[in-house]
């Protein structure tokens, strides 16, 4: 290392005390206009961490490489270690593995003849995700167990909480869902109540809202989705995590039905994250297709789909279902049979999208085998879903309810159909979720009307037009007014416009005589009329028809 000059040595000492506060912003530009070469290796990993909370990912890799190898010429094999697993942390994300491997390994060289120390957890936390993904599950869950077991006697907190979301992950991957939500609820109330260092916070944040979502527990994400974001609003601008808290706060927003803010948030994720994580900005990119294609810019919707797939993000089911918005929907029910041949069935949340997609699309084509082999897989993953988990209602429970309702309808049997969509209604409702709400409303309403009752179809198609105007959601809105129009100049039972007025007069008390007076024809006509409603009603008396008339709003 060349001499230093005072100023070097004063811009050094101010920036270990920034870093020392957290001051990343501050910490990075002190030490950018530094000469490297009179930084030492724990002043070029200072600069490596300010670098990398500043979103500048390559000047961070490479900082942090000089590091290492001072570290390692030093013969400071803890430092070496933990810095190699550091670079085995970044290449990774970035997507670059041969040389995320190499890191890990010389990791793995320099800790393999410490005495126990804090860095160690790394490794066994690696070793536990890698036993996790063999399905060694067991062997995982030791490994979590021994990561935990150091970081205690260590006295690392930051550790201890991530050992704790490492056991997390290995039980809610084995299935079992309720024991892992509430260890995962323990790591993130550690970040919560900020017993932790910022960069393990927001790990813990980013790590246990992907899994709260992968558990289709939106109550959970909409939660600790809040608490992540107010963290991120009290940190610094540069905080790094904002971008990937953004787009966890999209889909929550999206699904909750705030579209304005979903799209916000997603438009300044996206140039936050493509430096370094361009797989996590392609699905707020997709996100945003989502709403646009729902509000009915298809070409704005289609650029966005092309972008996410490039950045490499399976387009699917969006693509799919954007291609049915199109008209072309050979074209998407070809795409969603390939993507739900070649779906991995552990991501069950993916899987469950491509299966209520692939019901919509092949109900559109009126293909009712392959729509009722869909939602019966889907029932089949929520069955198997609720025996494991005990965090009640999920969006897997009302997408399972909606598709099956969906294909009872389809196949002419509404009594069959209305109680599956009322479940689905109703959960969807619980859960907070409009958009998919209002798009059980419109097929409610049209088993209302085949089962007789164009009351309750015209409240549902109402209620199903306030909230997709509400939404923005224009085809949909259009489509739910044309229906609507369509009910109100339908009478119930099929009645004729007549022998409407005959029976709302019979519902005031009138007699056959007055009736008669009234619409200026005979009494022998009214009773023609009269023994019409009955019939069309089936009802046997001039009471029931009575009752019949105040209950569908015909007196």
């Amino acid at each position: 290392m060349a001499d230093r000059s005072s100023g070097d040595e004063r811009a050094i000492d101010q920036a270990r005390a920034a870093a020392g506060r957290e001051a990343w912003a501050e910490a990075y530009a002190l030490l950018r206009d530094v000469d490297v070469d009179h930084l030492g290796p724990d002043d070029l990993a200072v600069l490596a961490d300010a670098a990398w909370w500043n979103s500048r990912v390559e000047e961070s890799v490479e900082a942090r490489t000089r590091a290492y190898s001072g570290y390692a010429a030093a013969g400071a094999d803890r430092q070496a270690g933990f810095t190699a697993w550091m670079l085995h942390y970044e290449y990774q994300l970035a997507g670059r593995t041969a040389a995320a491997a190499g890191w890990l390994g010389r990791a793995r060289r320099h800790l393999a003849d410490e005495p126990e120390c804090v860095e160690q957890c790394y490794l066994a936390w690696v070793e536990a995700e890698e036993a996790q993904r063999r399905g060694a599950f067991d062997e995982a869950m030791s490994c979590a167990g021994r990561m935990a077991g150091i970081a205690r006697r260590c006295g690392s907190a930051d550790l201890v909480a991530m050992s704790t979301q490492a056991q997390a992950s290995v039980l809610l991957a084995e299935g079992r869902v309720a024991a892992g939500l509430a260890l995962l609820d323990d790591a993130m109330c550690s970040a919560m109540a900020g017993e932790l260092s910022s960069l393990f916070t927001g790990w813990l944040y980013c790590l246990g809202l992907q899994q709260c979502m992968a558990c289709a527990d939106l109550e959970r994400a909409v939660e600790w989705t809040d608490a992540a974001m107010a963290w991120c609003a009290s940190m610094p601008a540069e905080n790094n995590y904002r971008g990937l808290c953004r787009v966890h706060q999209c889909e929550v927003l999206e699904l909750c039905g705030d579209w304005p803010r979903a799209e916000t948030e997603a438009a300044l994720s996206v140039p936050e994250l493509l430096p370094y994580e361009a797989r996590v900005a392609a699905e707020a990119i997709y996100l945003t297709a989502g709403i646009q294609r729902r509000r009915g810019d298809l070409a704005a919707a289609e650029a966005s789909c092309a972008r996410a797939h490039e950045l490499g993000r399976d387009p699917q089911p969006g693509l799919a279902l954007l291609r049915l918005a199109q008209g072309k929907a050979e074209s998407a029910a070809a795409a969603l049979r390939l993507a739900v041949a070649g779906g991995d069935g552990g991501a069950r949340v993916g899987r469950c999208r491509l299966l209520a997609a692939q019901v919509e699309v092949s109900l559109a084509l009126g293909e009712l085998d392959r729509a009722r082999t869909a939602a019966e897989e889907l029932e089949s993953i929520t069955r198997e879903w609720q025996q494991r988990c005990e965090s009640g209602t999920t969006v897997l429970h009302a997408t399972a309810a909606a598709a099956r309702g969906a294909v009872a309808f389809a196949e002419k049997e509404p009594e069959r159909a209305l109680p599956l969509l009322h479940r689905a209604l109703a959960l969807w409702l619980e859960l907070g979720v409009p958009y998919e709400a209002a798009q059980v409303r419109m097929t409610l309403a049209a088993a209302d009307r085949a089962a007789g009752d164009a009351e309750g179809a015209r409240l549902e198609l109402q209620a199903a037009r306030a909230v997709f105007e509400r939404l923005g959601a224009a085809p949909d809105a259009r489509r739910a007014a044309a229906l609507l129009s369509d009910v109100r100049h339908r009478l119930p039972g099929e009645l004729t416009e007549r022998e409407a007025e005959v029976l709302r007069l019979v519902a005031a008390g009138r007699t056959n005589r007055s009736i008669a007076s009234e619409l200026v024809i005979s009494e022998h006509t009214v009773a023609r009329h009269l023994n019409n409603i009955f019939a069309k009603l089936d009802v046997p008396s001039r009471a029931a028809a009575t009752a019949y008339a105040y209950t569908h709003g015909l007196a």
